[in-house]
C-alpha cells in the first residue's frame, strides 16, 4: 500500500482529523461568543472534515491492531485507546449529522447543546490522543521487534563511544600541566623538566625523604 502497512497508514491518518474536531469546536466557540456567522460556517465545514477523516483513522487503527506484535500491558492500552476513539468518533459523528440536518434551523439553545455534545468529544479526544501516545513512546508499539533490537544496539553503541571519548578527553586534559595565574608559556615549559627532575630525587632519597632545593648530599 504504496509502501505503508496499516500502522503506519494509521499513524499517518490520526492527527489531521483530531487537529479539525478541535478547530472545528473552537470556531463554534468563537462564533457564538463574537456572533459572526461567518465562523460558524468555518466551524460547519471543518467539522465535516474532521468527522469523515475521524473514520479513516478509525478504521486504520483497527486494522493496525491486528498487524502490531505486543504484550498484555500494550494490549490493554490498545483496547482503552480502541473505546476512546469508538467513543470520540460516536460523539463527533452525532454532532455532524445534527449540525448537517438542523444547521439552518438552529437557534440559539439548540446550538449550544450542540456544542456542548462536541465539547464532550473533545475531552475524549485528548484521552484518546493519551493513550495513543503511551503506546508508541512508552511502549513502542508498532515498531517491529526486530527493528527495535537494532536500534536498541546502535544506542548502547553510540553510549560507548560517547564515553570513550569522554575519557580520552579528560586524559589529554590531565596529561596537559596546568598553568597558574601570572605564568608565561615560556615559564610553564621550563618548570616542567623541575618537576621532573624533583620527582626523581624524591624516587631516590633514602628513606623516601625529600630535601628542599640546593640543599647539599648528606652523608650516611
Amino acid at each position: 500500500m504504496l509502501g505503508y502497512d496499516w500502522p503506519r497508514l494509521h499513524a499517518a491518518l490520526n492527527d489531521l482529523p483530531a487537529a479539525l474536531l478541535l478547530v472545528a469546536v473552537l470556531f463554534e466557540v468563537a462564533g457564538l461568543a463574537t456572533r459572526r456567522p461567518s465562523l460558524r460556517v468555518a466551524g460547519y465545514w471543518t467539522l465535516i472534515a474532521g468527522a469523515v477523516g475521524g473514520a479513516l483513522a478509525v478504521i486504520s487503527g483497527l486494522q493496525a491492531e491486528e498487524h502490531i506484535a505486543h504484550g498484555e500491558a500494550v494490549h490493554r492500552l490498545m483496547e482503552t485507546h480502541e473505546e476512546l476513539a469508538l467513543i470520540t468518533l460516536g460523539i463527533f459523528a452525532v454532532v455532524a449529522v445534527w449540525r448537517i440536518v438542523r444547521e439552518k434551523r438552529m437557534g440559539g439553545t439548540e446550538r449550544g447543546a450542540a456544542l456542548a455534545l462536541a465539547l464532550v468529544g473533545t475531552a475524549t479526544l485528548v484521552a484518546t490522543a493519551v493513550y495513543g501516545g503511551k503506546l508508541v513512546f512508552d511502549h513502542a508499539a508498532g515498531v517491529p521487534t526486530a527493528v527495535l533490537e537494532a536500534e536498541m544496539h546502535e544506542r548502547a553503541e553510540g553510549h560507548h563511544h560517547h564515553g570513550a571519548e569522554a575519557a580520552d578527553g579528560d586524559a589529554d586534559h590531565d596529561a596537559a600541566e596546568p598553568m597558574h595565574p601570572g605564568m608565561s608559556p615560556a615559564d610553564s615549559t621550563a618548570a616542567a623538566p623541575s618537576s621532573a627532575a624533583d620527582s626523581a630525587g624524591a624516587a631516590h632519597a633514602p628513606g623516601g625523604h625529600t630535601h628542599a632545593p640546593g640543599t647539599p648530599p648528606h652523608k650516611d
